[in-house]
């Protein structure tokens, strides 16, 4: 027993063995109830031994409250008398520790006993010591009692008012007196009271009466934390209501809105109050504080917040965001996020004054691992960017704008969905150029912003979709995530049109242009253009994928009407650019797009902001590929007109694929006039003009012919006469689709001419496409009456630069490779419909010079690439009046400047290098003939672009003819007198070419003298056939016509053929002709020498020297094994010796007899596969056998075998060749002419 007593005291040795068994309990360590209330009841003993006491009760009860519980409860005296005890020792307590501890018995023991009466009782007895206390001092034991009892208890805060309602007496008693300890129960029990709302309800008038103005006097006051923690405790309780809030505030607003600091300061105002709290060092406190600000301002910011404002309060809590308490920085942030909606915030410049701090603190923040701190911390961010006023700039240096723009970068990184969602909004609202234009603007950091901002977007990988039944919570968890995912590319795509609306104001900003610290001589990344093309790429390479992606899977009207809008605001955002961005977009599908959000999402009046940023989309756009394809005088009137159609149309446009087709088709009512439906036809079809231009046929090609016939038959019906920019679409459409649909009849081709006939111009309603060509081409209806003009217009489009060189004409005979689809498209046409080329001639003399010279271009080509189509005869005679037109026209001193001209004849000789047979020549061919003969004669040697292709003409009519025409042919010729002495001055170009001194020849040039040797030759061949009449003759100097073959100087092949022609032509006629007189100038020799020798006089006019220089010339060609030129030169040989043996046989067997003549027989016969086979060798063995060349008896034999079969073989190459008459390198070539 003793040593129970020593453990716990709980059990009296003294005083137990007069109690009664039941009281007590055998627990560790054992428990005497009535030993516990004795002792404790026991004046004599001492205070320190009831305290150990009770301390060892309160440790039992804590370990053993249900035994202990019942055993109290078997007798109520026995409670009541216990409960009275430790009332006994709470009013002789002298000291706080001495009041503690019966205070927490007495509290846990009404808890435990859960009994009515019992808590009653307790009140009961309070309420009497409070009435008898001497002193305030002395109630305190009392007021913490009822304040813990009201901790601990439900509802005994409404006991406490409803009971005993003269307590509250006490209270405000309590709160006068000048003991804060005294106090800080009196507002703890307060807190306890006004936190029930039925007491706070019952209590609202003793507030606003009696209690307001004493708490806040005692809030401003106090000293200790322990009344300053209780005060705020009560406070959070009060602000909880919006009366009491009213109450406080409205002590705290007299003079709030007051310049008068002195005044503020005067009266006891909340904010000042809390404004000191908040100046504390105190963590508790500063929380506390900013919280009942917080508190205050959620029931009216606009109605409390200025009172905040004017005590300077966001000043230090901008400063309390240099803090590292996370509960303080969130409770700061949503502070300052309530005082944002009042405008005296921003007016004041406190943003201007804590954007700094705001900076900072979400620089450090984000190195933290708290989600919710994030997101308000850039919610607040948000929040002042958006509201910040436009006068009053946020951003006072660039250091700061730069941080700023950092802070958004690592934000929108973060792996939190939520904190990127906040970022990506605060990304929206600082692009504003009230926030960014601190020169320079940032332009290079911005990008880097608004490609994170993009490519964070682009990251998020939506859940894939669940094809099988699934539970309604895994849909329901796949919605949530598309729909969180819908919400931030939301943002993205709205930050993404700030930016662009950013660099549409910076335009008009000469500032904001560059960099005006650039140096002059670098080239700078950070200026307004770079940022402008940047966008365009960002959002094609990112936002546009992105936002396509994402409606796929789900279609939001908001973000589509915000996608649309960014789209809309890029065209003027590189003006430059505009036309590019328009067809990219058009043919990208985004007319459909625009057609179907309008018809999905905004029929009726749903969605008007969709339907208005679809509507201008559709509308700049189609502007923008109407201006682009015009080039009219008049395209700005059809602009204002169709910009007037589009904007009174496109917002009532609002229907699907198939609606279109049937709205197309309907016919308004005769009898009323119904002009919408007209022009939301027109409105149609312009739409699916420029869709269809860029290759997006959304509308089936055979239906929407079908409908578009339909709107023809209706416009007949009507008499209607749609603008000439709808008909024009109309037109476009019906080509495009011809294809795929059935032939018009005769009614939609009817109501297509009437509108073309009342139409002042075609070119109105014309549109540069093959298919529109096609189209009108097709139609003998539309080809009579309006061909000439569609062709017109069609050439005046076509740009030519590319095909109209000599080399590419004569590229063209292996096809059109490299050409455009036009050009095919139109010699397609020609080779179908002859008719047409009759048009094309008809252009030559009726259209302008550019016109014409296309035509003739076309017309050479067409020529050249169909050799199979017969149209000469179709083509001849209308050659004669287009070549009379243009010689009557043109005087001689304009023939040069004449581009048609040269391609005329070049096309007149195409024309007649088509006749590979002789033939007879009409009068239509004579009349030619004169007139390309007298036109050479008013040229000069250096026109030759206009006599290349006359001679040609007049080499070729001497050649491929029959023999009656000929006769005439040469006649015509030499009768020409300026012909005659044209060709006398070119032939003479020949011996300054080429000058040592001068430029080359061009091939031009070249082709030129071959021309007029080839035509010499030919008129000494057929004048001494023919015998005719000389009128004028062609002086040459022998000497100088020879040393062009010996000393040749790299003379091309062909000229080297021509030449030799010549020499031919003059060596068969012994140097004797009617047309030609031969210049002899004497030599050096011959000068020193009075007379000539034998051998020099038998040869006359040729030397001796010059006969052996010649062959060994034309030996060498040999060795050349060019075919043409070897034939040539094998023919002249042959001629040569002819005219040895006639002269001076003894040098024509000296000739023969060279040793050298061996070699070059081996040369030749070594030279290749079946050389011995070439005619031209076989002929030039012919030509030695006459001679004493030495050959071997094998060789011989193989010889004459090959001789006996020359005759026959050359009849079968003759008969294997294709065509006489051969255009080489511009140069008209008769083959038999070089074979003769």
């Amino acid at each position: 027993m003793e040593a129970a007593a020593e453990a716990g005291l709980l059990v009296c040795e003294r005083l137990h063995a007069r109690h009664d068994p039941r009281w007590l309990l055998l627990l560790p360590p054992p428990l005497c109830l009535a030993c516990v209330i004795e002792t404790l009841g026991d004046s004599s003993a001492s205070l320190v031994r009831k305290k150990h006491v009770l301390s060892c009760f309160r440790d039992v009860l804590a370990w053993h409250a249900v035994p202990v519980i019942q055993l109290l409860a078997q007798d109520e005296r026995v409670c009541v008398h216990f409960i009275g005890t430790l009332f006994g020792m709470l009013h002789t307590a002298e000291d706080s520790s001495a009041l503690d501890l019966p205070t927490e018995v007495l509290v846990r023991l009404v808890v435990e006993l859960k009994l009515e009466q019992y808590v009653h009782c307790v009140l009961d007895e309070s309420q009497k010591e409070l009435s008898k206390a001497a002193t305030m001092r002395g109630s305190l034991s009392m007021f913490n009692l009822l304040g813990k009892l009201a901790d601990a208890i439900p509802g005994l805060a409404d006991i406490l008012v409803i009971e005993h309602g003269n307590l509250m007496e006490h209270l405000l008693a309590g709160l006068m007196y000048p003991n804060e300890g005294v106090k800080a129960a009196v507002c703890y029990l307060y807190g306890k009271l006004y936190s029930s709302p039925i007491s706070s309800e019952r209590l609202s008038v003793h507030f606003t009466e009696r209690l307001c103005d004493l708490f806040l006097a005692t809030l401003g006051n106090a000293q200790t934390k322990e009344l300053q923690v209780n005060c705020m405790g009560l406070l959070k309780e009060l602000l909880n209501s919006d009366h009491f809030v009213s109450v406080i505030m409205s002590n705290s607003r007299r003079g709030a809105d007051s310049e008068n600091t002195e005044l503020l300061e005067g009266e006891n105002l909340l904010p000042l109050v809390l404004k000191k709290l908040l100046l504390s060092r105190d963590e508790m406190l500063q929380v506390a504080s900013v919280q009942c600000m917080t508190a205050v301002l959620v029931h009216s910011p606009i109605k409390y917040a200025p009172a905040f404002i004017h005590a300077d309060i966001p000043e230090f809590l901008f400063e309390c965001l240099f803090c590292t308490s996370e509960i303080l920085l969130w409770s700061v942030y949503c502070c300052l996020l309530l005082l944002t909606e009042e405008r005296l915030f921003f007016s004041k410049c406190h943003t201007v004054y804590g954007i700094e701090s705001v900076v900072r603190s979400l620089k450090g923040i984000l190195q933290l691992n708290n989600v919710e701190l994030h997101k308000q911390g850039l919610l607040l961010f948000t929040e002042i960017l958006k509201r910040q006023p436009v006068e009053i700039k946020l951003f006072s240096n660039l250091a700061m704008c730069k941080d700023a723009i950092g802070v958004l970068v690592e934000a929108v990184k973060c792996p939190v969905l939520e904190v990127a969602a906040e970022a990506v909004k605060a990304v929206a609202a600082i692009l504003r150029k009230d926030h960014l234009s601190c020169p320079p603007v940032q332009y290079v950091e911005l990008q880097k912003l608004i490609e994170t901002m993009l490519k964070r977007c682009a990251d998020l990988s939506l859940p894939p979709i669940i094809r099988r039944p699934a539970s309604h919570l895994g849909h329901s968890t796949q919605n949530k995530a598309v729909l969180r995912q819908g919400q931030f590319l939301l943002s993205t795509v709205e930050g993404f049109r700030n930016a662009c609306r950013l660099a549409v104001e910076c335009q008009s900003d000469p500032l904001a242009q560059e960099n005006v610290f650039t140096a002059p001589s670098s080239e700078s990344e950070n200026t307004l253009s770079s940022f402008s093309e940047f966008l365009l790429r960002i959002c094609d390479s990112l936002c546009i994928p992105i936002v396509l992606k994402h409606s796929e899977r789900t279609s939001s009207p908001a973000l589509m009407e915000v996608f649309i809008s960014s789209l809309n605001t890029l065209f003027t955002v590189v003006p430059s650019m505009h036309e590019k961005f328009s067809r990219k977009l058009a043919s990208s599908s985004f007319i459909r797009l625009a057609l179907e959000l309008k018809a999905k999402f905004c029929t009726g009046q749903s969605n008007p902001a969709l339907n208005q940023a679809c509507s201008s989309f559709l509308y700049t756009m189609c502007l923008s590929l109407h201006s682009a394809a015009e080039k009219m005088e008049d395209s700005s009137q059809q602009e204002q007109e169709m910009s007037e159609l589009l904007q009174r149309s496109l917002p009532q446009l609002n229907c699907s694929v198939p609606e279109s087709l049937t709205l197309l088709s309907e016919t308004p009512d005769p009898f009323c006039s119904d002009e919408a439906l007209r022009s939301h036809q027109y409105c149609l079809l312009l739409l699916l003009y420029c869709a269809y231009a860029l290759e997006d046929r959304f509308v089936p090609e055979a239906e929407l012919f079908s409908a578009i016939r339909n709107f023809l038959l209706s416009v007949q019906d009507q008499g209607d006469c749609p603008p000439p920019y709808v008909f024009r679409a109309v037109l476009y459409l019906l080509a495009v689709c011809q294809d795929k649909g059935e032939a018009l009849d005769s009614s939609p081709l009817c109501a297509i001419r009437r509108v073309l006939e009342n139409t002042s111009d075609l070119s109105l309603v014309y549109i540069h496409h093959p298919l529109l060509l096609k189209f009108f081409l097709r139609y003998s209806e539309f080809m009579g009456r309006f061909g000439r003009r569609i062709l017109q217009l069609w050439f005046s489009w076509e740009d030519y630069s590319q095909i109209e060189t000599e080399d590419a004409v004569s590229g063209l005979s292996s096809g059109l490779p490299d050409y455009p689809n036009s050009f095919t498209t139109l010699l397609h046409i020609l080779k179908g419909n002859s008719s047409v080329l009759l048009i094309l001639l008809d252009l030559i003399c009726l259209s302008t010079t550019e016109v014409a010279h296309k035509v003739l271009v076309t017309l050479s080509m067409f020529l050249k690439i169909n050799e199979d189509v017969v149209v000469c005869d179709l083509l001849r005679s209308q050659f004669l009046q287009i070549l009379q037109k243009l010689l009557v026209e043109s005087s001689s001193t304009t023939l040069q400047a004449s581009k048609n001209l040269p391609l005329l004849l070049r096309l007149l000789f195409l024309v007649q290098l088509r006749n590979e047979a002789e033939r007879e020549l009409d009068s239509t061919d004579f009349k030619l003939l004169h007139h390309v003969s007298n036109l050479c004669g008013k040229c000069r040697p250096g026109d030759v672009e206009l006599l290349q292709p006359s001679l040609n003409f007049l080499y070729w009519s001497l050649h491929q003819t029959t023999t009656c025409s000929q006769q005439r042919v040469v006649a015509v010729l030499l009768s020409s007198v300026p012909l005659l002495e044209l060709l006398q001055k070119v032939l003479e170009l020949t011996w300054m070419w080429p000058c040592r001194s001068g430029p080359a020849l061009s091939s031009s040039e070249e082709a030129l003298l071959c021309s007029a040797w080839l035509l010499t030759a030919s008129l000494l061949v057929h004048q001494h056939h023919y015998n005719s009449e000389v009128h004028q003759t062609i002086s040459l100097d022998v000497e100088k016509v020879l040393n062009a073959v010996i000393f040749r100087r790299k003379k091309p092949a062909l000229l080297l053929v021509s030449i030799l022609q010549f020499l031919r032509a003059i060596l068969r006629q012994n140097f004797s002709s009617s047309l030609l007189v031969l210049v002899v100038q004497p030599t050096a020799q011959s000068r020193m020498e009075p007379s000539l020798s034998e051998d020099d006089a038998s040869l006359y006019p040729l030397a001796t020297w010059q006969v052996l220089s010649l062959v060994v010339s034309l030996q060498n060609l040999l060795v050349q094994k060019d075919l043409l030129l070897s034939q040539t030169v094998v023919a002249c040989l042959e001629v040569l010796m002819e005219y040895l043996h006639k002269r001076n046989q003894g040098i024509a067997l000296h000739v023969v007899s060279q040793p050298w003549n061996r070699f070059l027989l081996f040369t030749l016969l070594d030279g290749g596969e079946n050389s011995f086979l070439r005619p031209e060798i076989l002929r030039l063995m012919t030509l030695l056998q006459s001679g004493s060349c030495e050959r071997e008896p094998a060789q011989e034999g193989t010889i004459q075998t090959l001789l006996e079969s020359l005759q026959a073989r050359t009849r079968t190459r003759t008969h294997l060749s294709p065509q006489d008459m051969v255009c080489l390198g511009g140069v008209a070539v008769s083959l038999s002419h070089i074979a003769d």
